[in-house]
């Protein structure tokens, strides 16, 4: 694939504040409660849009292929599952910087196998749930530090993670979840 990916560098940490215009996810009505439940709802959505025979077509030369934009979800999924084991075993860790353009480059995500990435997708999406299945009442409050300063409590990561994939789905024009209606 050609073209040049703009890079992504908005911090997206308002979505804990208020519903995305563009995707619906409503981040503070979002019920924690439903984290596991909702990644594996969402794991699953990946793994149709994997299907499309257009995955690895690129819509315009300068926004992602189906198929790079579910290698990054993918991506994601591993990274919160790293973030929240993290945060539950240590107090108040900080959290390496992660450049998702440069992983996209470096792990050459337009020429993944959509078959194999969508076996990723759902043992990452399987692996986070389950982690966010285990997490305590007393556990949803402890804190850890993106690279930039933002805290995150276990509560505001999974509310910060479920805009990821919800909001690319949106980018891939796939049906996006409500959670509140569809959940639960």
């Amino acid at each position: 694939m050609t073209g040049e990916i703009v890079p992504d560098t908005k911090n997206w940490t308002w979505v804990l504040e208020r519903p995305c215009p563009d995707c619906r996810y409503d981040g503070p009505a979002f019920d924690v409660a439903l984290s596991g439940t909702a990644l594996r709802d969402l794991g699953a959505r990946w793994q149709q849009v994997l299907l499309r025979a257009d995955v690895s077509v690129r819509p315009r030369p300068d926004k992602w292929s189906p198929l790079e934009y579910s290698c990054h979800v993918r991506d994601v999924f591993l990274l919160f599952d790293q973030r929240l084991a993290l945060i539950l075993a240590e107090d108040e860790p900080n959290f390496e910087n992660w450049d998702q353009d440069r992983t996209a480059i470096e792990d050459d995500y337009a020429s993944q196998v959509a078959t194999q990435v969508s076996a990723e997708i759902d043992v990452a999406a399987q692996a986070l749930a389950d982690r966010f299945d285990s997490v305590l009442p007393e556990q949803w409050s402890r804190r850890g530090f993106r690279s930039d300063g933002s805290a995150f409590t276990v509560e505001t990561l999974s509310k910060y993670l479920m805009h990821d994939p919800v909001h690319h789905l949106w980018d891939v024009a796939a049906e996006t979840p409500r959670f509140d209606e569809e959940i639960g």
